[in-house]
């Protein structure tokens, strides 16, 4: 099948840019971006054939402006080489839809900043910003209704982005989730540390985890560290403030591993004592999967996407409160046997049910029907 991926960027790595690997991987696809950094992303995109669309310089401008770019660009679009199905990605990559069939959007999730009112409350903006941001979002959901009802197939994540694309655009979506490789992740034993992996970003909450941590030190008389990491991205000023907030205020035990690559990442799971996981409303989270595949327990919050993957007390915990995430911390270093059995259990679970196969079962499937 000739498949064409479509995505705004491919500079992060995050669980996203995964997905889009190994779909470009296993169909062997031309991927189309506006933005691509091959070195704050996984190395493998280097041997996939990336196409630049546009100005180079889109990335400099604000969120907003670069939505607009992208959005116009993939909305005029008008493919002139042969293809069985066109793969779209994160929005507005969708957009492609507008004046190109056959094509199948893997939704990741509806933009957040557009629908959510909790992450848009948490982005800082001026008044005059907040007036001028008011219409180019009511002009992006009307370019989305209409462009949307137009695309032939839809896969969303998870359940979580499954509902929201049905309670903010009204439309039907397949679930397929995202998979990983548990064979590259092992269990080293356990160094006393709690870990956090995720981007750096005010959604993913890495205060929250760390003011759980400070409440978990006050309660144990073992002293344990808290080990933050994850990307920077530097694309927008928002992310390197908030990591220069959290830095000056987390604490003693509290360190940073910036832009880790996946052996510095697996390494970290390998030997934490368990993952902490507190992002707002996550819409899937490829974190507990890793976590499950490196056998350690994983405490989340119990909303989105990890209320999905977790079994609650088999492989984690789904907590609802800093105050019940320090005491469920506690209680994992207080009960090793039970930590071993929820981490083999979470291994288990980790190789029945998400598997790069099961993945593309789904996938193919979905990828046959939409081309023909």
């Amino acid at each position: 099948m000739r498949l064409l991926l479509f995505n705004n960027a491919i500079n992060e790595r995050g669980g996203a840019e995964r997905v889009m690997l190994k779909i470009a991987q296993h169909y062997d696809a031309k991927i189309y971006v506006h933005l691509y950094d091959p070195d704050a992303t996984f190395p493998e995109f280097k041997d996939t054939d990336i196409n630049v669309i546009g100005k180079r310089s889109s990335h400099r401008k604000g969120k907003a402006a670069s939505a607009i770019i992208y959005g116009t660009s993939f909305y005029s679009m008008k493919l002139r080489e042969d293809y069985d199905l066109i793969n779209a990605h994160m929005s507005p990559s969708e957009w492609i839809r507008n004046k190109n069939p056959h094509v199948l959007w893997y939704c990741h999730t509806p933009p957040r900043i557009i629908y959510d009112e909790e992450i848009s409350a948490i982005k800082r903006r001026s008044p005059a910003k907040r007036i001028a941001y008011a219409p180019l979002a009511l002009v992006y959901k009307m370019v989305e209704n209409r462009i949307a009802s137009k695309i032939e197939g839809i896969a969303a994540n998870s359940m979580n982005t499954h509902d929201r694309l049905k309670r903010y655009l009204g439309l039907e979506s397949k679930v397929i989730n995202p998979s990983i490789d548990a064979r590259g992740f092992r269990d080293r034993g356990d160094d006393r540390y709690f870990l956090y992996p995720s981007r750096i970003a005010e959604e993913k909450r890495q205060d929250y985890a760390i003011r759980a941590f400070r409440r978990f030190s006050e309660m144990s008389k073992k002293r344990y560290k808290l080990i933050i990491a994850g990307s920077l991205s530097k694309r927008h000023a928002e992310f390197s403030e908030y990591y220069e907030r959290i830095r000056h205020s987390a604490g003693r035990d509290v360190s940073f591993v910036i832009n880790p690559d996946d052996d510095e990442m697996k390494e970290l799971y390998s030997r934490c004592t368990a993952v902490l996981y507190p992002p707002i409303n996550e819409d899937f989270g490829i974190v507990p999967l890793e976590a499950m595949a490196s056998r350690k327990p994983v405490i989340a919050l119990d909303e989105g996407g990890p209320r999905e993957t977790i079994r609650e007390k088999e492989t984690g915990f789904l907590v609802r409160s800093e105050e019940s995430m320090a005491k469920h911390m506690l209680h994992i270093t207080k009960n090793e046997s039970e930590a071993d059995r929820m981490g083999r259990n979470g291994r288990k679970l980790v190789e029945k049910e998400y598997t790069w196969g099961a993945f593309f079962k789904k996938f193919d499937a979905l990828a046959k029907k939409v081309s023909e």
